[in-house]
């Protein structure tokens, strides 16, 4: 499977304005903000993708869904199932 972005990049700080109540129950529970900031951020990449390549390829699924609404799935007729 590709991956989103280049896991071995360096970490580069930056600054970023949270809740405060938030970040006090975060950090009294131990949450490690840098790992889930990253896995938050690979999900929302993830599905900003898939949303954008369904854009991408819509005219080729609305095609290949129509030509299987007009003449049926290849080798239809060998199924057993």
């Amino acid at each position: 499977m590709q991956t989103l972005y280049d896991q071995n990049a360096p970490k580069q700080a930056t600054n970023l304005s949270i809740n405060s109540d938030l970040l006090k129950r975060a950090r009294s529970m131990n949450v490690n903000l840098s790992v889930t900031l990253e896995k938050a951020l690979e999900a929302k990449l993830a599905e900003i993708e898939a949303e954008q390549w369904q854009r991408d390829n819509s005219n080729a699924i609305k095609a290949y869904n129509d030509a299987i609404a007009e003449h049926g799935c290849f080798a239809e007729e060998y199924r057993t199932f």
